[in-house]
């Protein structure tokens, strides 16, 4: 084989473990018949980790320094590295000294036999000695990973893995839509993947924790970052269902928010007619911002004016509806939940159709990966 493997190594504050890292990769690139490309993003390490990484390199041609001027995180240290990155393929190196290099070897099997674009190392699928840490970091892990595959309806063991290996010009194709500063990195990279129409296998990897004292740094609030990116970068792609779901969360909410604007309109003093117009239009607001928030893509086909024009029609539109068949089915049957519970449900379906087709619409979707770069470049 002739190619080349980038590795993209983030680094902030591992004085500790940079050093050992680095000898790592350069004994994992020894014998081996590709060439290995190391690219260390430095994200204004405080410790002197730029220090050891620049002495290092001065002494291996194979090593690039990059370096941020302000922290920014983890994920944008990795959009910097792959941006540099000119091997073949490009995979990530945390610095805590958590992972094994040499595992990369049995991730790029499926990589250059032509059958992955994207190849996760997972430390879940194979039983093996370990060392045993922190019970919920591991359980949250496995539920991210699980509510992930609910949207992206990939069947991964392992979405918060650092080990993940992808072809060089699908994930500089990727790279540029990447937001995420921090450890949303993860479940980011894991929505775009899927939303692309990426091949992806996974391989088993072994894994040796670091405890919080010994330098660890992800923390609950990253958790709940997680989980909100899986519903962000996810939610617009997902399984129907599961839109449907989180629409009927958000039409409660909305709703919620409609009785406590109009409530708070009558404390307040304010005429009935404008109490009941106040709460609609405040609810309608919320009813929108929380559909771009976790929902449907901001701007997928429209400007931010035609977005709201057509939000407002649809908004004008499901309440006429609403209005007009609820005193219908009033008149008909002379009863009064019965037809509300209709008319509200089909206002359910109504609202949640046109905002999906007409006030969020998809971009039609790359063609099975346009990123597939014409069959790899023709072979």
């Amino acid at each position: 084989m002739n190619f080349t493997l980038s590795l993209i190594v983030p680094c902030y504050n591992e004085a500790q473990t940079i050093e050992i890292c680095v000898k790592k990769l350069l004994d994992f690139s020894k014998g081996q018949d590709f060439s290995l490309e190391i690219i260390t993003v430095d994200d204004a390490s405080t410790d002197g980790s730029l220090q050891i990484l620049e002495r290092i390199a001065e002494r291996h041609s194979e090593i690039k320094v990059l370096k941020h001027e302000k922290n920014r995180g983890k994920g944008a240290a990795l959009r910097t590295g792959f941006i540099h990155a000119s091997g073949d393929f490009v995979g990530i190196q945390d610095a805590d000294d958590e992972y094994d290099p040499n595992d990369y070897s049995l991730m790029l099997e499926p990589m250059t036999n032509g059958k992955a674009d994207v190849v996760y190392g997972s430390r879940y699928l194979l039983p093996d000695t370990r060392r045993v840490l922190y019970f919920w970091h591991t359980w949250m892990n496995k539920a991210l990973t699980k509510v992930s595959n609910m949207f992206t309806n990939l069947d991964i063991t392992d979405m918060e893995t650092c080990y993940k290996l992808f072809r060089r010009d699908i994930i500089q194709k990727i790279a540029p839509q990447l937001k995420e500063e921090r450890f949303g990195f993860e479940p980011e990279i894991t929505a775009l993947a899927a939303n692309a129409g990426c091949r992806v296998y996974e391989c088993a990897i072994s894994y040796n924790p670091r405890t919080y004292e010994e330098g660890k740094k992800i923390g609950w609030k990253d958790g709940m970052r997680a989980l909100y990116c899986i519903f962000h970068y996810s939610a617009h792609r997902a399984p129907l269902p599961m839109q449907i779901l989180i629409y009927l969360f958000i039409g409660t909410v909305s709703m919620l928010a409609n009785m406590a604007f109009f409530i708070s309109g009558n404390l307040a003093g304010l005429p009935l007619n404008y109490s009941i117009t106040a709460a609609f239009i405040l609810a309608a607001t919320v009813n929108y911002i929380l559909c771009v928030l976790i929902l449907f893509k901001h701007n997928a086909r429209w400007k931010t004016p035609g977005e709201l024009l057509l939000y407002g029609i649809t908004i004008t539109f499901m309440g006429s509806l609403d209005f007009g068949l609820t005193r219908l089915l009033m008149t008909l049957s002379g009863g009064l939940v019965l037809p509300k519970f209709i008319a509200a449900t089909a206002g359910f379906a109504g609202n949640f159709l046109l905002r999906k087709w007409l006030v969020f619409p998809e971009k039609n979707r790359t063609k099975n990966l346009e990123l597939r770069t014409q069959k790899n470049q023709n072979s």
